[in-house]
């Protein structure tokens, strides 16, 4: 692996961590964006269950489907060679190793995607390594656990208390162990984040948990302010897509309505 390029197989991601390399990745639903993100820019596409927010309107990821992710992850992989990781929606990996072999290898199966991801540290220590024993790689999610937002009371900073701090670190080292190949440490604070990094092997990557991990994520829609309702701490915005949408929309239906278009330079004769 060529220090300019991206990486092509999960083995490239502990490589990156040793080289020092900087991890990028966004989250991704469809071609057509999947399309406008392969290139060496972005290192790893991630179809989240986020998808059920940020394009369904859901007030959470907790009904996500399996054949929701299959579907978007499917279509991302026909727009993008990138290596790519899909969530396993909530219940589809909880409920037994079984059922969590069975979903997961759908998920490769039917999408051609590099690996998955699942939230939960010890706890899912089993599960990750019968994942990976079966030929799946799994990225570990840690802190702010979307699924689990009822039992944490919301969207709110994981580990700030000695105690919590503490079963973190633990988490993260058993989810190492059990052979998880990378790690998202949501909503961690900064301090925290950089001693999980430097306390195992796999990469870290960081949405909300400061500038000390490997690599970092954010929600497309977000990145891009289409989102523009949300706007969290640790969020910027790299363009203000959403005024563009509205002005473009503005503009084309006063064109329509004074007959401006379509004029014959959009007609056929």
């Amino acid at each position: 692996m060529s220090p300019e390029s991206r990486p092509s197989s999960v083995p490239d991601l502990l490589a990156m961590k040793a080289a020092g390399r900087r991890i990028v990745m966004l989250t991704c639903y469809d071609a057509l964006f999947a399309r406008l993100l392969d290139g060496p820019d972005i290192d790893i596409l991630l179809v989240g269950d986020s998808v059920n927010q940020v394009l369904a309107g859901r007030d959470s990821t907790l009904s996500a489907t399996l054949d929701q992710m299959i579907y978007h992850a499917s279509a991302v992989r026909r727009g993008a060679k990138a290596l790519l990781f899909v969530d396993l929606p909530f219940l589809t990996y909880q409920v037994s190793v079984e059922e969590a072999i069975r979903n997961a290898g759908r998920v490769m199966q039917e999408t051609g995607a590099h690996g998955v991801k699942l939230e939960g540290g010890a706890a899912m220590g089993s599960t990750i390594d019968a994942l990976v024993a079966r030929g799946i790689p799994v990225m570990g999610h840690l802190g702010l656990t979307p699924q689990s937002v009822n039992t944490l009371g919301g969207y709110r900073v994981q580990g700030r208390a000695d105690d919590a701090a503490t079963r973190l670190l633990d988490d993260a080292r058993a989810v190492e162990e059990a052979g998880a190949c990378a790690l998202v440490l949501e909503l961690v604070p900064a301090d925290l984040a950089r001693r999980i990094t430097e306390s195992v092997r796999i990469p870290t990557i960081g949405i909300g948990a400061g500038v000390h991990c490997d690599g970092q994520v954010l929600v497309l829609h977000d990145m891009l302010g289409l989102n523009d309702a949300f706007q969290p701490k640790f969020l910027r915005r790299y363009a203000e897509l959403a005024a563009e949408v509205r002005r473009a929309a503005h503009d084309y239906a006063a064109d329509v309505r004074s007959g401006r278009y379509p004029d014959d330079a959009h007609s056929f004769s």
